[in-house]
């Protein structure tokens, strides 16, 4: 059988098992396994098996991931977030919609000593919920800010969607997290922006703010103080090359837990929680990445990547649209299947034409995070608003209905970024480590 076959079959049976239930990871390693028994022979497959078993799993990059969860999970324990709140709560004053923007810059400041969509959505949700409800928020408004803020984690560094994809397409994890700063800047501006255009056709539904002293804001600001330290020490020390990656994370772990530790919140409770989400979510990925791995050597031996991005050059069209007909695929994927899942699962099979074309690989990664946060917020599988509805107790159609203004602010951001691709490469141009 023609090797292209075999691979588009061997795609339909795995995205079958996956719609039936079965684990993305293993979906992947199943017919990753079977299709390279079946292109090459069963002691070649099983030889395979054997090494990306071991090459996905231990190696020194790997340990960057359960570290800068680590660090993530000790900074929520340790009540960060309520800081940052707060104090953004504070400097947006009397504003109308105040705490609608407050919601939005915590995200994107929790999100950077995250990097996981559902913790910040689910952290953040939490703690700003009961105040906006206070004062009058509806719902679905509520449900809509949140979710989508909540996105905000993926796309500024430390994100563990642009650590998976460093690893997988080897560019530098250290540059990615550069290029996610000014898109994440970008797509909050326009979260923000929504904010305000909503507010002004129902000033009901975003009421003004208190009104806070400039002593009062001054003083808020050791709200923003742990974030600082942590975003200094780890960001600060990838860009200016004073540490790699992986020691960056293991600073900005040891730093979160003197952190809890120095906030009094260092209970046997707070920190077998924080161990055992960083356990859970490091085996989440680990069998998805040694599946993903499988399942992408089994489509290298298919040389489908490879036809397929002959094929595209070989098109008299423009490049771009190219990207565009890749983007609609990911923004129609991402409304049924994982965010991370589809991630994963692309990559072998995009990122060679990509290449072929001549775009940026880190470019390319900035766009595929940003497509799986606007993919996180679409029905019927939008994790963030499942996370958001899980924790706040809204009802999933609420909080489906709040999204849909905001899709227009994902677009935009998006549109920015294509438009505009410096926005993503020029910090990665001028940083020194990673």
């Amino acid at each position: 059988m023609d090797g292209n076959i075999t691979a588009v079959i061997g795609i339909v049976v795995m995205l079958a098992l996956i719609f039936l239930g079965v684990n993305i990871g293993l979906s992947m390693f199943i017919i990753g396994f079977v299709g390279y028994a079946y292109v090459l022979n069963p002691n070649a497959a099983l030889s395979v098996l054997g090494t990306y078993s071991t090459s996905s799993s231990m190696t020194y990059t790997m340990t960057v991931i359960p570290l800068f969860v680590l660090m993530g999970n000790f900074a929520f324990y340790s009540g960060i977030s309520n800081g940052l709140f707060t104090t953004s709560r504070v400097l947006m004053g009397r504003a109308r919609g105040s705490l609608a923007y407050a919601g939005i810059v915590a995200c994107a400041l929790f999100g950077s000593i995250c990097g996981s969509l559902a913790a910040t959505t689910a952290t953040m949700s939490r703690v700003a919920k009961p105040v906006m409800a206070e004062h009058g928020y509806k719902p679905e408004i509520i449900g809509g800010v949140l979710a989508c803020s909540g996105t905000l984690g993926t796309l500024i560094p430390p994100s563990t969607p642009f650590i998976i994809f460093g690893i997988m397409t080897e560019t530098s994890i250290g540059k990615l997290f550069a290029a996610g700063i000014f898109p994440g800047i970008v797509m909050a501006a326009c979260f923000c922006v929504c904010v305000f255009i909503l507010g002004k056709a129902d000033s009901n539904a975003f009421p003004s703010g208190q009104r806070y002293s400039v002593k009062e804001k001054i003083f808020s600001l050791k709200g923003y103080l742990g974030m600082f330290i942590l975003f200094l020490l780890v960001l600060g020390g990838i860009f200016t090359g004073a540490t790699s990656v992986t020691e960056a994370a293991a600073i900005g772990a040891a730093v979160s837990l003197i952190i809890l530790i120095a906030k009094r919140m260092f209970t046997k409770g707070n920190v077998r929680e924080s161990l055992f989400d960083t356990i859970k979510t490091l085996g989440m990925v680990m069998i998805t990445l040694v599946g993903a791995n499988m399942f992408g050597t089994f489509l290298t031996v298919t040389n489908l990547p490879t036809n397929l991005a002959k094929w595209i050059n070989s098109l008299d069209v423009p490049s771009v649209f190219v990207i565009i007909i890749i983007i609609v695929v990911y923004a129609v994927l991402g409304c049924v299947m994982d965010t991370l899942a589809l991630m994963i699962l692309s990559t072998p099979i995009f990122v060679p034409i990509i290449v072929a074309l001549g775009y940026d690989v880190v470019w390319f990664g900035v766009i595929i995070v940003m497509i799986m946060n606007m993919g996180a917020v679409t029905p019927p599988v939008g994790l963030s608003c499942y996370v958001a509805s899980g924790v706040m107790k809204i009802p999933l159609g609420t909080v489906f209905r709040g999204v849909v203004p905001f899709l227009i602010a994902f677009v935009a951001s998006l549109v920015i970024v294509i438009a505009f691709p410096q926005t993503a490469l020029f910090l990665p141009s001028i940083v020194r480590g990673g």
